[in-house]
């Protein structure tokens, strides 16, 4: 499938997807991007970081913070859109307690392992890994109170039906606490077309 800008989704997703899988698999590496735990505590993440393993935050590729829009409430339902590693659904697990939930989804299968992994180490039982898409989420209607997401609605072409999506999980008054990049001014179309300006 291509887009009006000129690239192939496919082809985006998989090269979006050969990033990330290094991002997981070798975090040691320079990216384009910061990573790690120096990195998530230069953003301002709140205490519980603390508690997640160096497994998952070792590959932490945030652009920001998206709790500092507000800390989660005891028992409610969590949505971590592109989870990545897990560290963002594990500090969510902290904040929501065991009466709550959380779910993060990747489509990235080196991350999620990495993220059960750290899950099992920190003993986080109310937490689950799905792989999947953020255009087509495999969730009911209403199943989330809170939508958290991480430097990942930049990378997906079609924003429209990212958010449509997001409507239809989110439980009548819910929220999205959403940490991103933002552009002041279009991108050329040959900017649009580079797959490199894409992943990374």
């Amino acid at each position: 499938m291509a887009l009006e800008l000129g690239i192939d989704v496919a082809t985006l997703k998989s090269e979006i997807k050969k990033t990330y899988a290094r991002v997981s698999n070798s975090p040691e590496e320079d990216f384009v991007f910061p990573t790690g735990r120096a990195w998530a505590e230069d953003l301002g993440y709140p205490d519980e970081l603390a508690d997640v393993p160096d497994s998952a935050v070792e590959s932490f590729a945030g652009v920001a913070n998206p709790f500092s829009l507000g800390r989660l409430e005891p028992g409610e339902r969590v949505l971590d859109l592109g989870s990545g590693a897990g560290t963002d659904s594990l500090v969510a697990v902290r904040m929501v307690g065991p009466e709550g939930s959380v779910t993060g989804i990747d489509m990235t299968p080196e991350m999620l392992d990495k993220a059960r992994r750290s899950a099992a180490e920190m003993g986080a039982e109310n937490v689950e890994f799905v792989e999947g898409e953020a255009e087509k989420l495999p969730f009911a209607d209403e199943s989330f109170d809170v939508v958290i997401s991480n430097g990942v609605v930049d990378l997906i072409p079609d924003k429209d039906a990212v958010f449509s999506e997001l409507h239809r999980v989110l439980a009548p008054g819910g929220r999205i606490q959403l940490a991103d990049v933002t552009i002041q001014r279009p991108v050329s179309e040959e900017g649009r077309r580079n797959i490199d300006l894409w992943t990374g």
